[in-house]
């Protein structure tokens, strides 16, 4: 189905898979590999069993070319013939928060022209692939590779962050005209992170900067980079003026915009650091601040996917995507997020937002991002399927995720209550007491059964509260919605995940 024919048609579930090749100092960590999709081309089948008809798919520089010039397609031949047979449409990715094969990075020469050659031979072997995405979040790569040092080249410099930018904004121009070339109908879909920078007042100049700056891979893509923009002497000052003229001169604008948003994106800057740990204390070279999530600190909750969606819209009026819809989280939460998400971009779409689909992210969940890729104590999220034993197994998720592909719609009772980013105990750092929720929240209409004499019954009734879950003795007690009957959990597991476990097995079949 063509893009025009969906703008007039109801809200699209789309899915994708966490394929990120990580290069942190020496080592490098393929997603593909831990959550073992890599090994499993009966993924594909599971993914079509839950309705999903469109699926972020990686067909990454990193995993094909093997050294310079010398590309192998044997694992990407069986996975898009078999998304062919299934008649799941692929978008395909190219780069994924990746720096390119070891010859490479962000910040070299000759970043763009490898990546443009990779896409040249990937279009060419799979001429019917229509839809794209070069290079996944542009910006945020680049902040998080080259200005914060997390993931490889490790700086830490605005002119080199800026330089991997461009390089990134310039690998997807030339990669979409070299697929072009091969298919004149292939669409870009651009995705990034679109979170808000709110501050006190002595902050306010750097949120201002920072707000302006998330919006830079889609304005560097719509040509609106030119010598007008307030970032653009900012950039041109590193010596980039050039290729800034160069590229609002020759733009390729987003068929699709992939918005990408976390419960962590939304940020605050508060000059008042003893308000806060030290892990997160920073600046910008003039001023001190603490930069923290800012869920954790500002009432009412600033998390918003209506307002991230009518940004977007008013500013380009180019369809848009929800492109990654995940929280790490208790399950319960999880569903939450996603029927949040999925009903607050129907409700833009009947108000006249062109907004096409949700995407449910992490499939198979993710490792690492809890760190961010580096450092220890990683660990692992589960997804719509939990691969810890090695094999897909459904979650509770993927209930919802056929009953929202399927039908539009749920009647899930776990996902309907008040998720924690917009309960109260969420407030690690308030303001004061007059700034935080005192709304009830609304419990889910669904219990977790347990006697009263039970010896987990203390521990099980916190483990509720917290989660937003309501505890009930007998299930005659509580007739308005579903029940689940809790069982002790097993000797290496915590109450904790034996509720997730519980929720899994009532909901997942």
């Amino acid at each position: 189905m063509s893009f025009e024919a969906l703008s007039d048609h109801r809200l699209e579930m789309w899915g994708g898979v966490e394929p990120t090749v990580s290069r942190v100092g020496d080592e490098w960590k393929d997603q593909l590999v831990l959550n073992g999709h890599h090994d499993r081309i009966d993924d594909l089948d599971l993914f079509h069993g839950l309705g999903l008809r469109t699926l972020r798919y990686p067909l990454l520089w990193e995993r094909m070319e093997t050294a310079p010039g010398q590309w192998d397609f044997d694992w990407a031949d069986q996975r898009m013939a078999r998304l062919r047979e299934l008649g799941i449409d692929p978008i395909v990715g190219l780069i994924h928060h990746g720096s390119g094969p070891a010859w490479t990075s962000l910040v070299s020469d000759d970043f763009a022209q490898g990546l443009a050659a990779h896409a040249a031979r990937v279009a060419e072997r799979y001429p019917w692939a229509g839809d794209w995405t070069p290079v996944n979040e542009p910006l945020t790569t680049a902040r998080f590779a080259a200005l914060y040092g997390v993931w490889y080249p490790h700086a830490r410099d605005e002119g080199l962050c800026w330089l991997a930018l461009l390089n990134q904004i310039d690998a997807t121009r030339l990669a979409m005209k070299a697929i072009r070339r091969v298919n004149p109908h292939a669409r870009l879909i651009q995705t990034d992170d679109f979170g808000h920078t709110y501050a006190t007042e002595p902050c306010r100049a750097q949120a201002r900067f920072e707000n302006r700056r998330r919006l830079l891979t889609w304005d560097l893509l719509t040509g609106r980079l030119d010598r007008g923009h307030p970032l653009y002497e900012r950039i041109a000052r590193y010596g980039y003026a050039g290729r800034l003229d160069a590229i609002a001169a020759d733009p390729c604008p987003p068929d699709v915009i992939g918005m990408n948003y976390y419960a962590t994106s939304d940020r605050l800057l508060d000059h008042r650091l003893e308000r806060y740990p030290e892990a997160f204390h920073g600046g910008n070279g003039e001023i001190a601040y603490a930069d923290v999530e800012a869920v954790r600190v500002l009432s009412p909750t600033p998390i918003s996917w209506s307002r991230r969606l009518n940004t977007l819209w008013k500013r380009y009026r180019i369809p848009l995507a929800i492109t990654e819809c995940h929280i790490g989280c208790t399950r319960e939460e999880q569903l939450r997020w996603l029927l949040e998400c999925w009903r607050s971009a129907q409700r833009q779409k009947a108000r006249g937002v062109d907004i096409r689909a949700v995407t449910v992210w992490s499939l198979l969940g993710a490792h690492g991002w809890n760190r961010l890729l580096a450092g220890p104590g990683q660990k692992y999220e589960t997804g719509v399927y939990d691969v810890s034993s090695g094999h897909p197994r459904p979650t509770a998720l993927a209930r919802l995720v056929k009953d929202l592909a399927t039908t539009g719609d749920t009647t899930l009772p776990l996902a309907q209550g008040t998720g924690w980013w917009r309960r109260s105990d969420r407030v690690h750092y308030p303001f004061g007491d007059e700034t935080r929720d005192f709304r009830t929240p609304r419990l889910a209409p669904a219990g977790i059964v347990v006697p009263q004499d039970h010896p987990l019954a203390p521990s099980l009734a916190e483990h509720c509260r917290i989660r937003g879950l309501q505890l009930v003795g007998e299930p005659r007690s509580f007739e308005s919605g579903a029940w689940l009957r809790f069982e002790p959990p097993e000797a290496d597991n915590d109450i904790g995940e034996a509720l997730d476990q519980l929720i899994d097995r009532s909901l997942a079949h």
